[in-house]
């Protein structure tokens, strides 16, 4: 039926089905002559092996969803790997997806797909509404594509950063809709930013007939941010949505789905891309989707979304110890937010020492975000960046719930960092005992004099 199994199958059958695959392509064929540039030879038993000798990779030289004569089993692999991922998003809370497709490349390049295709239907376009989130690919995904990124500040709402809807309607009329590509927004981000106004921006897209991309990264996990997919395309208007394949399935980087709710469109992303591809990450999130089943990976969304409730309240109180505050960020639900100010006041370089502590203790996936860091990304300038504005009100730590996560993790992460924080109030009581004592020397030898 092309859906994900409700309950997984064991290793053994999975590589059966896919020895099953693997003798369909014409490579694997005993009596096989091939006299072309490309028969999937493979010199490596290692690599054939790795692969399942699945050589031949998907699609056709002008369609990356086009069967291949020769490679009927890459093809199957192909077709039923897109038709389960359309299955497990719909599984996530997009009930009204239509279509989608898994392109060997990460996020960034997916998008930059997605803008090139508008292209041929927005001739005269050259902008590209986004509401700013400080990380590199998203950015570099609209210059790479030969577009003109149109920044929109965020708008700082409590302790979160949010979407300034008014500043967006404004740049469009100023510019001009039809010189527009689209709007460019986000849902999964760092704390304090939050998921974009996704159901308002689609509203004014529809209103003005531009066209949206979302930035799903790894929004999959998030039954948050589905939702907000599902509104904006009920609302007013998505055209497609992109999230990475190793972020929401555990997989190895290098591929992301292309879903969306018109399939005509998606279609057309996907003849965009040139020539046939890599079945590597088609491969790859099939095997993990086959050993879940549906139950497994809702298991996963279940514990990812009891570990960030757990992450949240124990970090308040870590916090809480060191005077410092978890940041009040309810609109995001995959990352955390804990202010440094302490530790700002005690020196510039403390907030990033920090970061370099926790690393070398192990922790990966930490961010710590000083204030007024300037970057200078293709040209454009960013003051403050890593906090997705221009003057955030205090340094601070980010920490993630994402799927995969244990307990273990989190309870880990807390006490290297709480031992971090305390090696840093020690060293600031000691040196302030010395300023004292310095203080008191100077005092006694002008009365002396």
């Amino acid at each position: 039926k092309g859906k994900c199994p409700e309950e997984g199958w064991d290793e053994s059958t999975i590589e059966l089905f896919l020895h099953e695959l693997a003798i369909m392509d014409s490579n694997n064929f005993l009596g096989n002559c091939g006299v072309g540039e490309r028969e999937g030879r493979v010199v490596s038993g290692l690599v054939a092996r790795r692969h399942y000798r699945l050589i031949h990779g998907i699609g056709r030289s002008g369609d990356i969803s086009a069967v291949q004569p020769k490679a009927a089993g890459s093809s199957l692999l192909n077709k039923l790997t897109n038709s389960v991922v359309l299955d497990v998003i719909k599984l996530a809370g997009l009930r009204t997806v239509t279509s989608c497709f898994v392109v060997p490349m990460a996020t960034g390049m997916s998008l930059t797909l997605c803008f090139l295709t508008l292209r041929h239907k927005r001739p005269k376009a050259k902008y590209i509404i986004w509401p700013r989130i400080d990380q590199k690919s998203c950015f570099k995904s609209m210059i790479t594509a030969g577009f003109e990124p149109v920044v929109i500040e965020n708008v700082l709402e409590g302790d979160e950063l949010r979407t300034d809807l008014e500043a967006v309607e404004a740049k469009i009329k100023a510019l001009g809709a039809e010189n527009i590509l689209c709007v460019h927004s986000t849902t999964s981000c760092f704390a304090p930013r939050v998921p974009d106004r996704l159901e308002e921006l689609s509203v004014i897209c529809a209103t003005y007939d531009i066209p949206h991309i979302v930035n799903n990264a790894y929004g999959v996990q998030s039954s948050k941010c589905m939702h907000l997919i599902q509104q904006g395309a009920r609302v007013g208007r998505i055209d497609a949505f992109v999230q990475s394949l190793d972020k929401n399935f555990m997989v190895p980087v290098g591929g992301a789905i292309i879903a969306g709710f018109n399939e005509s469109f998606i279609q057309e992303i996907s003849k965009m891309y040139p020539g046939r591809a890599s079945a590597s990450p088609s491969l790859d999130v099939l095997i993990t989707l086959l050993s879940l089943g549906t139950s497994g990976y809702k298991k996963l969304l279940k514990e990812r979304k009891e570990m960030f409730s757990y992450l949240s309240s124990e970090l308040k109180k870590l916090a809480d110890n060191h005077n410092e505050r978890l940041l009040d960020t309810p609109h995001n639900p995959i990352s955390l937010a804990m202010s440094l100010k302490t530790l700002d006041e005690t020196s510039d370089a403390a907030v990033t020492q920090l970061g370099s502590m926790l690393f070398t203790r192990q922790v990966s996936g930490a961010r710590v975000v000083p204030c007024g860091s300037v970057q200078t990304v293709n040209n454009y300038t960013f003051k403050g960046f890593m906090s997705h504005a221009n003057d955030y009100p205090c340094a601070y730590l980010n920490a993630a719930s994402a799927i995969g996560i244990k307990k273990q993790d989190v309870d880990v992460f807390l006490k290297r960092l709480d031992k971090c924080l305390k090696t840093f109030r020690k060293e600031a009581k000691q040196e302030k005992s010395i300023n004292e004592i310095s203080d008191a020397n100077t005092a006694t030898e002008q009365l002396e004099e």
